[in-house]
């Protein structure tokens, strides 16, 4: 088979060489498209990240020179009853607070989906706002109506005839309210990112569905959820990440209390680095959380991922 040459006038790929480095132009150009990202990447996530890596293995305290201690850290967390119960906490958030934001979520972007819903539009505006404004100034709201006294929530209970609530102030249900704000604040989230999935699925599967006989259950169960499976898979990655990193409303509404039945991994952290200034040991407890979340998403990537072309 013979080759022949363009003919005069076709363009030709620009193969120029970048001088020195053996590069194209266009790949020159790509290369300082990508620089500045590169650049702000490199100085506010590795060096800090690699930073702190070098920092668990020391006793580093911000006011006096670092002194390298080696896995010291990492073995005082063995005996910390404290960091333990700080995990458990953030895992009792995560597994109350996941299957909360996927099912009402999901409900509420089914129903936002129907084009008979008036005023679907504004619907969603209103459902979102709350993930666009400050965890800390929705904490000052909700710990308000959390008021065992005065608190919206309590006055709503007696008007019922039923008894007040401690709410943050009990061991019992000061997390599982937590939770409930958390699922109140980031629902909206999860539901753009559902109906976004939804609004994906063509209705030409639905209609055909529906000559075969196959009622809004079975649609529901055959159709849309293994469709949905990929959003579902990374709005449960997300999730577990960002339920893990809770901060803003312990912080801001219970300091870790009471008796610290809400002390989560990230506000022992806080509290190791920045209120006694054992930023060795904050860093060592910050990478144990980076490869526990690490762990978990490989996990759900290998389980949400089987059957699925990605």
């Amino acid at each position: 088979m013979s080759i022949t040459a363009p003919a005069r006038g076709e363009s030709r790929p620009d193969r120029k060489k970048g001088k020195g480095f053996g590069i194209t132009r266009q790949e020159r150009a790509a290369a300082l498209f990508i620089l500045p990202l590169m650049v702000l990447l490199t100085v506010f996530w590795i060096v800090p990240s690699l930073s702190s890596l070098f920092f668990s293995l020391t006793n580093y305290s911000v006011v006096s020179a670092a002194r390298w201690v080696g896995p010291e850290n990492y073995l005082r967390l063995v005996d910390d009853w404290l960091f333990w119960r700080s995990l458990l906490n953030s895992a009792y958030f995560t597994v109350g607070n996941i299957p909360l934001l996927l099912v009402c979520g999901m409900a509420l972007a089914i129903a936002l989906n129907s084009a008979r819903l008036r005023l679907r539009y504004l619907y969603r505006v209103v459902f979102y706002l709350p993930l666009v404004t400050s965890s800390i100034a929705l904490s000052m709201v909700w710990l308000w109506l959390f008021d065992p006294h005065l608190g919206l929530l309590n006055l709503l209970l007696n008007a019922v005839g039923l008894p007040s609530q401690p709410w943050l102030q009990s061991t019992q249900q000061a997390m599982p309210s937590i939770i409930f704000m958390s699922v109140w604040g980031g629902v909206g989230g999860t539901m753009l990112i559902y109906l976004a999935g939804l609004q994906g699925i063509s209705e030409q599967i639905y209609e055909a569905a529906q000559v075969d006989g196959a009622t809004p259950w079975q649609s529901f169960f055959h159709i849309t959820l293994p469709l949905l499976r990929p959003v579902t898979l990374y709005v449960l990655v997300t999730s577990i990440i960002g339920s893990f990193q809770i901060f803003g409303p312990i912080y801001a509404m219970t300091q870790g209390g009471p008796a610290f039945a809400t002390t989560t991994i990230v506000h022992q952290i806080y509290i190791n680095g920045f209120r006694y200034f054992n930023m060795g040991y904050a860093a060592a407890q910050s990478w144990i959380l980076f490869l526990l979340l690490l762990g978990l998403s490989i996990a759900n990537l290998r389980l949400m991922t089987r059957g699925l072309d990605v």
